[in-house]
C-alpha cells in the first residue's frame, strides 16, 4: 500500500509497504498507535510508535488543531495511510493525499 513515511528532520517520503502490522511496526520501531490529527480532514491517519515519548525517541512533528495551533508532538518516525470508516483495515493513500500530506509535513 502507498504510505508517506515521515522521519524526524527529514522530508516526507512516499513508499510502498506491505499492509501488515509487522511492516508498520518495522517503520515506527515498535508497537503502533493510530492517531487522527484534527487537522486531517479526510480518512488519513498517522501511525506512530505508541511508546515514542517513553522511549525518548527524537521529536518529529507537532500535531495541530484544525486552526493550526499545535497541541502535541509525535516522537520518532511515523507513517500516514488511510483508515476508511467502512473498512476494517488500513489502506494506501491516493496520489492527491501523498501530495497534500507531503506539503503539510515538510
Amino acid at each position: 500500500m502507498k504510505v508517506l513515511i515521515v522521519e524526524p528532520g527529514e522530508k516526507p517520503k512516499p513508499a510502498e509497504v506491505a499492509n501488515s502490522i509487522e511492516a508498520k511496526q518495522a517503520i515506527v520501531g515498535g508497537l503502533i498507535e493510530m492517531v487522527i490529527p484534527p487537522i486531517h480532514s479526510d480518512d488519513a491517519v498517522l501511525i506512530c510508535n505508541e511508546e515514542g515519548k517513553l522511549l525518548n525517541l527524537k521529536p518529529n512533528r507537532p500535531i495541530c488543531l484544525a486552526d493550526g495551533t499545535p497541541y502535541d508532538i509525535i516522537c520518532g518516525t511515523f507513517l500516514i495511510c488511510r483508515a476508511p470508516a467502512d473498512s476494517e483495515d488500513f489502506e494506501g493513500l491516493t496520489d492527491q493525499q501523498v501530495e497534500f500530506y507531503s506539503e503539510m509535513y515538510s
